[in-house]
Order: C-alpha cells, then sequence, then structure tokens
C-alpha cells in the first residue's frame, strides 16, 4: 500500500506544482522518478521527524501542499507537539502518509506497532484520520487528498492485501462505504478489518445469520449521517478495528451514539486491542489472532451478542 500511495504522490506532483514530497529514510529507488524529474520538490531529511513535521509546515504556509512519509509511531508519538501546534493549530494542508498502521510491525515488537495512532490524532482539533481497506482505495484517495483544505493523517496497512473496494462507490472523505446491506448485524469496520469482516458475513450467512459491512474508512470526520440511518435499522452493531479499544473508531461510534443517539447505544459492541502494550512477536496476523481479532472471533462475537 506504501508503493501504491507513493506512486499517486508522484502523479499528482506531475499535476500540480504545490505538490512536494517530504521523507524520512526511504528505501533505495523509491521515488527515483520523482527525485529526477522534481529534484526541487523531493526533500530528504532522513531520521529527523520532528524537523519534518515543521519543515511540512513551512512549505503548506507557503502554498505548496506537503506529503510527509514515515513510520506510524514516529509521526504520531515522537511528533505529537510538532503536529498538534505545527499542523493542527494552524489547519495546514499537510498529509501525513504513515507506513505500519496497525500491527504491521509485528516482528519488531511494541517500539513500532501503532495501536493507538488513531486516538492520538483524532484528538485533535482540523485532523483528518483516514484508513483505506486496500491498495485500489488508495489510489482513489490520494485523488481527492489534492484539494482537502485541512491537514491528514493516513493510515497505510501492509500492502498486498485481496482487493475488495469498487471502483464504482467512489471514495469521499467523511463518507462511509456500504459493502455489503445488513438484515440483523452490521459490522462497521476500516482499514484491513473491512476485508476480514466480508469474510465473516459469508461464514454467518451459513449460519443463517444475515448481516452486513459498514467501511468507514474516514474514522474522522466520522459519517454520522450513515449510521443514522442504521443504527434503528439493526438489531447490533460490532465494530472491529486494528488499534487499542480505547479512542479509535468503536469509542467514536459510541460518542456519536451518546450524543445523537442514545436509545441506540445498547446496540454497539467494540472488537480491537485491550489496553496493554503488546507482549508477543510475531505476524500481524498471529497477533490479531492473539487479540481475538480473526475472523472466526468476528462470527464468534456477532453470533455471541446476538443470543
Amino acid at each position: 500500500m506504501r508503493k501504491t500511495s507513493l506512486n499517486c504522490l508522484y502523479e499528482l506532483a506531475q499535476q500540480d506544482d504545490r505538490v512536494v514530497f517530504v521523507g524520512s529514510d526511504l528505501s533505495p529507488g523509491v521515488l527515483d522518478e520523482m527525485k529526477m524529474e522534481f529534484p526541487e520538490r523531493f526533500i530528504m531529511e532522513g531520521v529527523s521527524e520532528q524537523h519534518i513535521i515543521g519543515m511540512a509546515a513551512g512549505l503548506a504556509m507557503e502554498g505548496f501542499i506537503p506529503y510527509v512519509n514515515t513510520i506510524a509511531t514516529f509521526l504520531t508519538r515522537r511528533c505529537f507537539e510538532q503536529v498538534a501546534v505545527d499542523l493542527c493549530l494552524h489547519d495546514l494542508p499537510v498529509r501525513l502518509i504513515a507506513n505500519g498502521g496497525g500491527l504491521v510491525y509485528a516482528p519488531l515488537g511494541p517500539t513500532h506497532l501503532a495501536i493507538e495512532d488513531i486516538a492520538i490524532l483524532r484528538a485533535l482539533p482540523n485532523m483528518t484520520v483516514i484508513s483505506p481497506c486496500d491498495a485500489e482505495e488508495m489510489k482513489r484517495l490520494m485523488a481527492k487528498t489534492l484539494e482537502w483544505p485541512h491537514p491528514i493523517y493516513i493510515r497505510l496497512a501492509k500492502g498486498g492485501d485481496t482487493v475488495i473496494s469498487l471502483e464504482k462507490n467512489g471514495f469521499t472523505i467523511g463518507k462511509s462505504i456500504l459493502m455489503q446491506k445488513p438484515e440483523k448485524g452490521l459490522f462497521v469496520t476500516t482499514g484491513i478489518m473491512t476485508q476480514k469482516a466480508m469474510q465473516a458475513c459469508e461464514i454467518l450467512k451459513e449460519e443463517n445469520l444475515s448481516c452486513g459491512v459498514l467501511h468507514m474508512h474516514t474514522i474522522k470526520p466520522l459519517d454520522h449521517e450513515a449510521l443514522s440511518h442504521w443504527l434503528p435499522r439493526v438489531q447490533l452493531i460490532v465494530t472491529a478495528e486494528e488499534h487499542t479499544r480505547i479512542g479509535g473508531l468503536g469509542s467514536s461510534v459510541l460518542e456519536f451514539c451518546n450524543d445523537e443517539m442514545p436509545d441506540q447505544a445498547f446496540k454497539i459492541r467494540r472488537l480491537g486491542i485491550p489496553d496493554k502494550f503488546a507482549d508477543q512477536y510475531g505476524s500481524q496476523d498471529t497477533l490479531l489472532r492473539h487479540w481475538n481479532l480473526s475472523v472466526e472471533d468476528l462470527v464468534h462475537n456477532m453470533l455471541q451478542c446476538m443470543q
């Protein structure tokens, strides 16, 4: 997904002279074409993430649209003050492309697991938070970033995931996509959990339980209209995210219900990572199973909560 996003960035740079890339420790060969064609708009600053955010803010103040790329935990934990004060306070159109959202860097342990990144940045005024489900959706997202007037955090999956998004559904920042229409239960998901929810629905169909999937690619601003439509029409909503249960998608959905539809809040169940650091190493899939976020876990929770 990172390769797709950077290829799209190069295409945007060809279309618009305002587009600037600001990077940290890119792999050899990545974006070489952009570096050769637009050397004045290709900036590689090395491992100095806080400095990079300040630089991007300055470029945005001069009329450019900077796209910053580095590891998610470095953007959110290490650079929090710079993102808050330099970007969000001034509401600057800087795009933060974050490698390794969620459990992607499972082999590297808790220092590299971005399991609270959504919560950190969702709390900042003016910040937009997006987690696409696959590389094709990433392409449609990147096309929309050029004219969005606010800072954006784009949470990248590892890449190579099965493509489940459809071109006909398009992409609008702040508007969810109904991947499968529900009858009784509805999964509200983001990122790679949308794929797992789709698989869970197929298994649930064999259990004579018809469920749907609402892909909430934009966690902030949340699609209140879609939630208002579906909450009264289903028996249960299960939110599923590759993120701590604190402050992420599930929290956002519950906050909306508490404020706008308190009589519907009892229908919501949240699946996510518990409030603890990872105590295991392994692959993304092994940690998802460890935290009860596999396809089978989604099926089990929907069935159990329906009883």
